[in-house]
Order: structure tokens, then C-alpha cells, then sequence
């Protein structure tokens, strides 16, 4: 690795990030969720998807609301239909990706919200398993729910981007130097937490920075004319 990089890691997003949620992956998980919260809790179908938007808004995702909220979700029995349910058939091999993945020698890590399983269906699918030395995911922030399955949600509640906890644990997992290492996310909440932990930031499916991204991306693709100094 040219020793002029001020970058020595790069954490990449996986949804909506490595590809696009206009294949229909996000509108299938929001159906996915409301089939979720009808079949394993019992709300009103008619009223599923408020709820669904409620608890992302308040408690940053579905799973970690419910779980606030005193019901006993498995997190392997969610992911099970809100993963587990999705048209993988959708997601297409990605040649250009992958031919720029390899051109970046610094090591790379994938930093999603979701379950070890899907990111890795996803990034096989695409092409690009190969491509990353290291998965943080769902499992990873949260281990005591798999270690302690009856443990209450006040004991391990969910932790899961944007929230600060979450981040400091993938920095201390990777081993990196914040200040040194580039994340890339479509979410502004997830790229704001970022900077606050140090991170240098690159917003991903925008044309216009945030006032806490670097960066701005509006395909990965780009990211050759838009962050040149990853290959100094």
C-alpha cells in the first residue's frame, strides 16, 4: 500500500450501498416486516406498516423497537422472513464493482445492519464475497442475544447503526485507526455517527455532501473520480 493513502481500511455499507434498493429489495424487506409483525405479533394487518415506519423513526429499526417494547422476538426467526423471504434472484453479478474492489489494496470491511446470512447471499450474488477481509454484521454487535436467548430486552437491548455503541464496536473489531479509515453508507444517521466517532466519511446515492460527509457518491461506481486518494 502507497504509504501517501490516508486511508488504511475502508468499512463499506451493504444495502442500498454496494447495490441499489431500486431492484426491489427495500420495498420487498418493508413487506417482509409487516408480514413479520402480523404473523409473529399480531397487529392488525391494516395497521402494520404505520407501526413498521413508528418503531424505525423512534428506536432505529424494527427489531430492536419490538424488543424494547417487551416482545420476545427471536432474532433468527426475524431475519428468517424479513431476510429469508427477499428475491435474491434480483440481485445480478457486478463486474465493474468487482474489478474496483480489487484495485483498492488497503483492506476492506463490510459494516452492515443485517444478519451474517444475507450479507453473505448478497455479496456472492453480486460477486464480491471475495473482495472483503472481514464481515461486521448483525451477530457481531449483538452476541448475548444468541448466547442468552431468554435474556430481556433490558438486559441486551439491540444494538445496531446509527448509534455510537454500534460503531465503536466495529472499530475495535476491525482494529483500525478512525482518522485513517474511509466509511461509506447511504444513510446520513449512519454517516453522522460516523463522524462523530472519527470515522472519514463518503455519503453513498447522493449528488450534494452532508454537513458530516466528506464525501459525496452518487453511485459506488464513482468512487475512483471522487476519492482518488484511496489509490495515492
Amino acid at each position: 500500500m502507497d504509504s501517501y493513502s490516508p486511508f488504511d481500511c475502508l468499512i463499506f455499507d451493504l444495502d442500498d450501498t454496494l447495490y441499489s434498493s431500486s431492484i426491489g429489495f427495500g420495498d420487498a424487506t418493508k413487506r417482509n416486516i409487516d408480514d413479520f409483525l402480523v404473523e409473529k405479533c399480531g397487529f392488525d394487518e391494516r395497521k402494520a406498516s404505520g407501526v413498521r415506519v413508528q418503531l424505525f423513526k423512534t428506536y432505529g429499526s424494527t427489531l430492536a423497537g419490538l424488543r424494547t417494547l417487551g416482545y420476545d422476538v427471536d432474532a433468527d426467526e426475524y431475519h428468517s422472513i424479513v431476510h429469508g423471504r427477499l428475491p435474491y434472484h434480483l440481485i445480478k453479478p457486478d463486474p465493474q464493482l468487482r474489478n474496483l474492489l480489487l484495485t483498492i489494496t488497503q483492506p476492506k470491511i463490510i459494516f452492515t445492519n443485517s444478519d451474517r446470512a444475507h450479507a453473505i447471499k448478497a455479496l456472492n450474488l453480486l460477486g464480491i464475497a471475495d473482495c472483503f477481509q472481514q464481515i461486521i454484521c448483525f451477530e457481531t454487535m449483538n452476541p448475548n442475544l444468541f448466547s442468552f436467548k431468554s435474556a430481556s430486552p433490558e438486559e441486551f437491548p439491540v444494538v445496531l447503526k446509527p448509534s455510537l455503541e454500534a460503531f465503536n464496536i466495529a472499530i475495535h473489531i476491525a482494529a483500525v485507526d478512525p482518522s485513517r479509515t474511509l466509511f461509506l453508507d447511504d444513510n446520513v444517521g449512519n454517516i453522522a455517527s460516523a463522524k462523530v466517532v472519527g470515522l472519514q466519511t463518503v455519503v453513498v446515492g447522493k449528488t450534494m455532501k452532508t454537513n458530516e460527509a466528506d464525501y459525496a457518491l452518487e453511485k459506488i461506481h464513482n468512487l475512483t473520480h471522487i476519492v482518488p486518494e484511496i489509490w495515492f
